[in-house]
């Protein structure tokens, strides 16, 4: 497998990270059919229109184009910051600080002068393109237009022209992805998939397959959900050396010529959520008192008590604390962000 890939630049750890694109279309699991990050390596300037049921998602690329999969790396650098000060105990914040030097070793990339110039060209795509989506709400359309990031600060060395510190102001969008806990484990050989659309299909099978056995994908939906500009014909082209070759991490990629099926097995090389992680969810559901539950219909009107009882006692396993005794104002104040990032259902 490892023939296929880049070298490993930087020895490095695993990696706890987050696929915004399920933030985007708010609580819709499906949303990974709707990608936003082209696939090209050169500027991509063309608007483009998703949809999925009764939504839809359109996005409005800067001068210098759509962020780019490879873009998305500083994303995904950003959110493992704050899920790694989660467990530490320390307040989720929109702003993170960057080491530039360190994010370059983190995505196993160069730590040139070409390098840094092309992070910089990663902050103007990424902060130049804006999202424009409809959602239904008791039959009432709302148009809401938002970004990946509210902004960046960036200091350079006037010496050196170097970029010494960064700092992402993350959107809404990005920062309740952490506070909820939707996040996913990505492999760490992920930045040495060399090309955009291996990064692709590997979400794809890491989104639909998850810890399960397998998923199987018509071709044409797969390239449906790829957002690849090519035609069918050549996406197979492109998928048969990723068939052929083997090298995918996490999962298997087989192909049923004769039914133009996809199916993605999983190696079990993911690491399960633990039996401590789950006794620590059922101790926290279990503290959740009747008071609790009222106190959670008054703060999200609407939502099913119980709903957002398992949600809190999930996102809290997640951060590495013990269960707390009193966990009714814990809930309650989950359930107040909850509603204030989702509204009514």
């Amino acid at each position: 497998m490892s023939e296929h890939l880049k070298p490993i630049k930087h020895p490095q750890g695993d990696l706890f990270v987050c696929d915004i694109t399920d933030v985007i279309l708010k609580d819709d699991m499906a949303s990974m059919e709707h990608p936003f990050y082209s696939l090209s390596k050169k500027p991509d300037r063309e608007p483009r229109r998703y949809e999925y049921k009764d939504a839809w998602i359109e996005f409005r690329p800067s001068i210098k184009g759509l962020p780019t999969i490879y873009d998305k790396d500083l994303i995904i650098y950003a959110i493992s910051q704050l899920i790694a000060g989660v467990r530490e105990g320390r307040p989720i914040s929109k702003r993170v600080q960057i080491d530039p030097y360190a994010f370059l070793v983190f995505t196993q990339r160069g730590t040139g002068g070409r390098d840094y110039d092309a992070l910089c060209d990663s902050i103007d795509r990424i902060d130049g393109t804006r999202f424009r989506t409809n959602i239904l709400f008791e039959g009432t359309r709302t148009d809401e237009w938002m970004g990946i990031i509210d902004g960046a600060k960036m200091r350079t060395c006037e010496r050196t022209g170097k970029i010494k510190s960064l700092e992402l102001k993350l959107s809404d969008m990005v920062v309740s992805s952490v506070e909820e806990m939707d996040v996913l484990t990505l492999h760490r050989d992920y930045f040495r998939l060399s090309r955009p659309i291996e990064r692709r299909i590997y979400e794809m099978a890491r989104k639909a397959v998850g810890q399960d056995e397998g998923w199987t994908f018509l071709m044409t939906t797969l390239h449906k959900k790829s957002g690849s500009k090519g035609t069918l014909r050549e996406f197979r082209r492109q998928m048969k050396p990723i068939v052929e070759g083997d090298f995918l991490p996490d999962y298997r990629v087989l192909y049923d010529e004769e039914q133009d099926l996809v199916t993605f097995v999983n190696r079990n090389t993911m690491p399960r959520a633990t039996a401590k992680a789950a006794e620590c969810a059922a101790l926290v559901r279990a503290r959740v008192s009747p008071d609790g539950l009222d106190a959670a219909r008054l703060a999200a009107p609407g939502w099913d008590a119980h709903y957002l009882a398992e949600r809190f006692a999930v996102w809290w396993s997640h951060t590495g604390k013990p269960a707390p005794a009193d966990a009714d104002p814990l809930f309650a104040k989950f359930c107040e962000t909850w509603q204030a990032r989702h509204g009514s259902p």
